[in-house]
């Protein structure tokens, strides 16, 4: 990397702290430099960024703004690292904004992982956006991003066949950061649940984008998607540290999907995440040849991991063929620019 990355980072919720922190980290080693914070928060913007993210992180100059335009404008960033919401409507604008900026555009939006079923004008937009300025606009993160698109398929990459694959992940939310918590609507009761489900913006974001990056990158024509959401109930009293979950309350979700070829399901991914879990686990298993079957002890921990794939992804982005893409279209996924690889002779 001859210089510096020049990376915005737009959107300062519990991810983008932490990914603004792990930037700061890699301005230190020379690989990027944190140009630009973008928040509408009224008691973030104005301040030091250091003074937002707290912990040991020394006074940086890089106060924190509400105006993305003129953030952009002024720093002329190379990167923008995005983490506002999940759902691509809603952020569309704001990715064609720093776009316009000529910037490339690493987001944490769920839907923008695979937009093509969901939103199919819209990725022709962001598409032709991209293309234009010459940056590439892609979504990713822990899940989707990784434990259940990225990862499958990368353990099909010695296979001759694939005739299917199925993922399972289990993730104790206690563990996790309290929005996430708030997501598996931890604490709730059944009747609450239901309502929240009803929404249709309720549990995990993200699982059919993912079957479906699956399948498309398979070659599978599917003929149907299922797809169901139910809760899963505390056996036991929980306390998060953020919420006391009593036994019988809602301890957070069982979510599941499958895609169907000739009456038969190849393809599944199952996702529970819930407070209390015994044991937090990924596995993936793949019926090919020769067949895969890998067990991740313990878990992804997703909110580290979630921002190691944004922080990751932005160098690959920036060298990658200009357009809306997915993870599946980029180079495989690693960590770089560590404190060993600093003194590594090429």
């Amino acid at each position: 990397m001859d210089s510096p990355l020049r990376v915005v980072q737009y959107g300062l919720g519990p991810i983008g702290q932490e990914t603004a922190r792990t930037v700061l980290e890699k301005e230190q080693i020379g690989s990027m430099s944190l140009v630009g914070v973008v928040d509408i928060d009224p008691d973030k913007a104005g301040r030091d960024v250091a003074a937002v993210i707290g912990g040991d992180v020394a006074s940086t100059g890089v106060t924190v703004s509400d105006d993305a335009d003129a953030v952009l404008a002024d720093t002329n960033p190379d990167v923008v690292v995005h983490t506002t919401t999940s759902f691509l409507d809603e952020v569309a604008d704001q990715m064609i904004q720093c776009a316009r900026a000529g910037a490339h555009v690493v987001s944490s939006t769920e839907e923008l992982s695979f937009p093509y079923d969901r939103h199919p004008e819209l990725s022709e937009r962001l598409d032709r956006v991209a293309r234009e300025e010459d940056v590439v606009i892609v979504g990713t993160g822990v899940n989707p991003g990784y434990a259940m698109d990225t990862m499958p398929l990368t353990a099909t990459g010695v296979c001759t066949d694939v005739r299917g694959v199925h993922v399972e992940r289990v993730v104790d939310a206690g563990e996790r950061r309290q929005p996430l918590q708030d997501k598996v609507g931890a604490g709730l009761s059944t009747e609450a649940f239901e309502e929240k489900k009803a929404g249709g913006t309720f549990g995990h974001i993200g699982l059919r984008e993912s079957l479906l990056l699956v399948a498309d990158e398979l070659g599978w024509s599917l003929d149907e998607v299922e797809e169901e959401l139910q809760p899963v109930h505390a056996d036991a009293p929980v306390d998060t540290g953020f919420r006391q979950v009593e036994a019988g309350e809602v301890a957070g979700i069982h979510h599941a999907a499958a895609g169907l070829i000739d009456g038969e399901r190849p393809l599944t991914l199952d996702l529970k995440m819930y407070v209390g879990a015994d044991a937090s686990y990924d596995a993936v298993e793949v019926d090919g040849d020769p067949p895969i079957d890998l067990r991740f002890r313990g878990g992804i921990f997703g909110d580290t991991a979630t921002v190691g794939m944004l922080v990751n992804t932005v160098p690959i982005a920036a060298g990658a063929r200009p357009g809306l893409q997915t993870m599946a279209d980029l180079p495989v996924p690693r960590a770089f620019a560590s404190q060993r690889s600093t003194n590594s002779a090429r």
